[in-house]
């Protein structure tokens, strides 16, 4: 199964090959590296010639911008009903994942066709925010937002007030997403919906080390004691090499469905189109849980 983010009116993804994309950003065109990408690019495009900025690698690791223009430090971009700052980071990124449009979506419709039910949703590694603010905007009664990055979590705040939330209950936490679930265990607290992203590598605020391969089964058998027993929705994304949309649907069904019969699983691949050729950039995989 393919999940394409293509409602977007402010991002679009011009052009993908030869290891890098070539993105539109609002006003701004970048052009930044893509390890997916290894097909050649559109070598025709005049815009792979003419962006506003580009992304270096550097072979000892990292990398840095080239502007090419004067860019301001931040701007922001627009997605429905939401609003968020973009900026470009000493790591390539922007801020913002466009493809996880396609989730936002389906939370969103989901939560709005259940608002008679108050629903608690729980967002781990969450970033800076894009999964949290869709999903208070389209009405949950309580967010809780976890990340171990305290510079992420304040970008989140703003992404918080640039979408006009201020006056949600979205609560914002700087903590190890592991720990923070199994204290949720002992107070007793479930949620409706519980969406993770986790990093295939990272540390936690105090060190803590987390690997994919070896973190992520325990953490989805603690999160599975907290998914309430009316709950709507799970969703984990992965871009970790190596690991495919399938191995998503063994650990969601062996480890969700025996106590959420109720619901039903799917998994795919998220995509965004590209403007300038009949294809699609795949930008990592979901797992899906739904209640019927």
């Amino acid at each position: 199964m393919r999940r394409l983010a293509d409602q977007w009116n402010e991002y679009l993804c011009l052009d993908a090959g030869d290891g890098e994309k070539l993105e539109q950003w609002g006003p701004y065109v970048l052009r930044r590296p893509d390890p997916q990408a290894i097909w050649p690019k559109d070598s025709g495009y005049d815009l792979w010639n003419r962006p506003d900025a580009v992304y270096h690698r550097s072979r000892s690791g990292g990398g840095s911008w080239e502007f090419r223009k004067t860019l301001p430090e931040q701007w922001k971009i627009h997605y429905k009903g939401l609003t968020f700052k973009v900026a470009p980071t000493g790591f390539k990124h922007t801020g913002l994942f466009p493809e996880q449009a396609a989730n936002w979506d389906w939370m969103s419709s989901l939560i709005r066709d259940h608002q008679d039910e108050e629903l608690r949703i729980l967002n781990l590694f969450a970033y800076t925010g894009g999964a949290t603010m869709a999903c208070s905007a389209a009405g949950a009664a309580e967010v809780v937002h976890v990340d171990a990055a305290k510079g992420m979590v304040a970008w989140a705040k703003e992404n918080r007030d640039l979408c006009g939330l201020e006056n949600r209950k979205i609560r914002f936490l700087v903590d190890d997403t592991e720990k923070f679930v199994q204290r949720e265990k002992r107070r007793g607290r479930t949620y409706h919906g519980i969406i993770m992203d986790p990093p295939s590598y990272g540390r936690g605020p105090n060190g803590e080390v987390w690997k994919f391969e070896e973190q992520i089964t325990p953490l989805l058998k603690a999160c599975a004691d907290i998914l309430d027993d009316h709950a709507l929705f799970f969703l984990i994304n992965s871009y970790t090499t190596g690991i495919g949309a399938t191995v998503l649907d063994n650990l969601l069904s062996c480890i969700l469905l025996p106590d959420h019969p109720d619901g039903t699983v799917e998994t795919g691949e998220l995509g965004i189109p590209l403007q300038q050729r009949r294809m699609v950039l795949p930008c990592g995989i979901f797992g899906r849980w739904q209640r019927s």
